[in-house]
């Protein structure tokens, strides 16, 4: 079995402490995800290698145990040997078992790929909860040791977010089965639907309709009101967007339901912060409820131009 040096996995120190554990997971998993590093398998391989230094080093019993019996004390607690008498039984202090000894003196049993009464897989999926191929109950060569209870399978959380919340990344605190509360970041151009990991549960997105923009994809559409002289004359409309207005001219004689599109102003790309999607500003042309008796004068002699000219 591969020997994994877990702070080198992090980048800590071996003296690191669970700020700053978490805190090198944290950056590793946002990095390297899955789910928003789609079809990328050496992602997916930093990602799985972060969760199994972080699952043993944020504990502070595998922690304690992984010091002091390197990367095998798993297997030895496995093979229902307690690691303490293990390490007293060749003469004290922490060692590792080279792979040849260990599986001279267990008979090949627990090791991965070996075949044994274990079935063991190897050292993430052991760690993760992976079935080892022996059920609670089913005696070993150790006579009547039972594997210790599988970690329950992930649970799907559904969290709504508001699109702006959607737009520029946030944030979410969820509850474990074991009662345990974790903060789960959300990342920006998140679209509903995405599955966010947090350990074991999986946090689902459902971003809400908005009060004036439609999302489709990473484009936003927005219907803007346009009062009649400008659209008859020309000139310049406020366009709402998600981080600040902007201002577009628009030309004299647009017509009511024209759209007008403002390129990279849309959703943010996951992952890609140089790329968004765009903005469509459809205007629609609010006509006056009421005239002075000048402005209907001024209408009517417009209209008499109009029919002159037909």
């Amino acid at each position: 079995m591969e020997v994994k040096d877990y702070y080198r996995t992090l980048g800590v120190a071996r003296n690191a402490d669970e700020k700053e554990i978490k805190k090198a997971f944290r950056k590793l998993a946002r990095e390297n995800h899955p789910d928003l590093n789609p079809n990328d398998a050496e992602a997916e391989r930093r990602f799985k290698e972060a969760n199994e230094a972080y699952e043993v080093l944020s504990d502070a019993d595998k922690r304690r145990k992984y010091d002091q019996f390197g990367a095998q004390w798993e297997q030895y607690e496995r093979a229902g040997v307690n690691p303490n008498d293990f390490a007293r039984g060749f003469g004290g202090g922490s060692r590792n078992i080279p792979p040849e000894e260990f599986e001279r003196i267990f008979g090949g049993f627990g090791r991965p790929g070996s075949g044994g009464a274990g079935g063991f897989s190897d050292f993430f999926e052991t760690l993760f909860g992976a079935q080892s191929g022996m059920r609670s109950g089913q005696s070993t060569p150790f006579g009547g040791f039972n594997q210790r209870p599988q970690r329950p399978r992930q649970s799907e959380v559904e969290a709504d977010v508001s699109l702006e919340e959607a737009f520029h990344g946030t944030t979410r605190m969820i509850q474990l089965a074991d009662g345990q509360r974790i903060e789960v970041s959300i990342p920006a151009g998140i679209q509903s639907g995405t599955r966010v990991r947090a350990g074991d549960v999986l946090l689902r997105v459902k971003v809400q309709p908005h009060a004036r923009f439609r999302l489709d994809g990473n484009d936003l559409h927005v219907t803007v009101p346009v009062d009649l002289y400008t659209a008859l004359l020309g000139g310049e409309v406020e366009i709402p967007t998600l981080e600040r207005p902007v201002v577009l001219t628009i030309p004299g004689g647009s017509q009511n339901g024209k759209r007008f599109r403002l390129r990279g102003l849309g959703m943010p790309a996951m992952k890609k912060s140089d790329k968004a999607g765009d903005i469509y500003a459809e205007i629609s042309i609010t006509l006056p409820t009421s005239l002075s008796p000048k402005e209907r004068q001024l209408v009517e002699e417009l209209r008499g131009l109009q029919q002159k000219e037909k």
